[in-house]
């Protein structure tokens, strides 16, 4: 893979990371879960894999906020890069706002295996794990 597509593919990898972070905490549901493949899983410590677009989008539904919330996604490392699929680990610290201000609520590591279609990438699985 030359360098210059190795870099296309982190900043699309990136790019689809950062809007789903935004789109979530900001309760867009429908933009979320457009960003996931028809046949998606997501992985959540304590529940059962959420399998397909429309699972995924009624989980996110359920999911939305109701106060102000923050997901801040870093240390992403994109860990395989190919044309069409890759997959990167991230840390994530989960923030809510309540009456005393900003506390975070979780932290945990997101492992992503991204497919790429129609030059958009989209999330295929998504692992979650938390913290101690």
């Amino acid at each position: 893979m030359s360098e210059s597509l190795h870099a296309e593919v982190v900043a699309g990898v990136r790019a689809t990371l950062g809007a789903h972070t935004q789109a979530q905490d900001a309760g867009r549901t429908d933009e979320v879960a457009a960003l996931y493949t028809s046949d998606a899983v997501l992985e959540v410590p304590g529940l059962e894999p959420i399998e397909g677009r429309d699972a995924l989008r009624q989980a996110f539904k359920g999911w939305e906020p109701t106060r102000p919330q923050l997901h801040l996604v870093s240390n992403t490392v994109v860990t395989s890069a190919g044309e069409n699929e890759a997959t990167a680990v991230s840390d994530v610290v989960f923030l809510q706002r309540g009456d005393s201000g900003w506390t975070a609520q979780i932290t945990g590591r997101y492992v992503d295996t991204l497919r790429r279609s129609d030059r958009t990438w989209r999330l295929h699985r998504r692992t979650t794990t938390y913290q101690a």
